[in-house]
């Protein structure tokens, strides 16, 4: 479904090949963007194969707005971004994907409508057309292999775009179908094992002994174990203490 967010302009610039301006739609729908613009595709508009590689996003290209132009295409917008991947002889502010798509979101929160130029997929966009756009995207690529997908470059963009929109945590723990073992829990544990760890004369010489257990205590606290993980181990722990009492079935 189309998002009432405000959101950037993607200007697919000469497109050439149905298939990545198809990829290029369905890398903007995964991160919730759907505002597509295509200024004269080389092989004619629309384009089977586009929707064939768009899979789920084919409503983004019987949307997507076509233009003859680029001064079509930014007729409506503010502020332009130019993605380039090679170094120009002009001057204009210069931003990673990332400082992009910070920018956007503060100028489309001030009511301004931005666009995104993503150039063809032969050579990228000319000097003429990122003299139409106010500032630079670039991409930090290996400097001996520069050139990026159509498609992968969208990829990058919308991307960053979402990370700019939801706050995304750096690092999640799935625990399944269990809970965090509590403090009770995991000190029942740790007292299973050093009684029969006691019991089995591990920790020796006497005098080492309080050392040792610190040190044990220590390497269960390094843990974060969950209610199954302590059922386990206790369950482990008596086994094996059966085990050594009657031998093995």
């Amino acid at each position: 479904m189309p998002t009432d967010r405000p959101q950037p302009h993607f200007v697919l610039v000469r497109p050439q090949m149905g298939e990545n301006i198809g990829g290029a739609a369905r890398a903007m729908w995964n991160f919730g963007l759907d505002r597509m613009r295509i200024v004269a595709p080389r092989d004619g508009w629309p384009n089977p194969k586009a929707v064939a590689m768009a899979s789920g996003a084919g409503r983004l290209l019987d949307e997507a707005q076509l233009a003859q132009d680029l001064p079509e295409a930014l007729a409506d917008c503010t502020y332009v971004f130019a993605t380039t991947a090679r170094q120009r002889e002009l001057t204009k502010p210069v931003f990673s994907p990332e400082g992009a798509m910070k920018k956007a979101s503060e100028l489309l929160a001030q009511g301004e409508k931005v666009a995104v130029l993503f150039g063809p997929e032969r050579a990228g966009l000319e000097n003429d057309d990122i003299a139409k756009a106010n500032a630079i995207i670039t991409v930090p690529v290996n400097p001996e292999f520069a050139s990026l997908n159509l498609a992968q470059c969208v990829l990058l963009s919308a991307y960053e775009w979402r990370r700019q929109q939801d706050s995304v945590p750096d690092e999640t723990f799935e625990i399944g179908k269990s809970d965090w073992a509590t403090g009770q829990e995991v000190e029942a544990l740790v007292k299973h094992y050093e009684d029969r760890l006691t019991e089995a004369g591990y920790f020796f010489p006497p005098e080492k002994a309080p050392g040792m257990k610190t040190v044990f205590r220590n390497l269960w606290s390094r843990m974060r174990l969950t209610r199954a993980d302590v059922q386990m181990l206790h369950g482990v722990m008596r086994q094996m203490v059966r085990w050594k009492n009657h031998g093995p079935d």
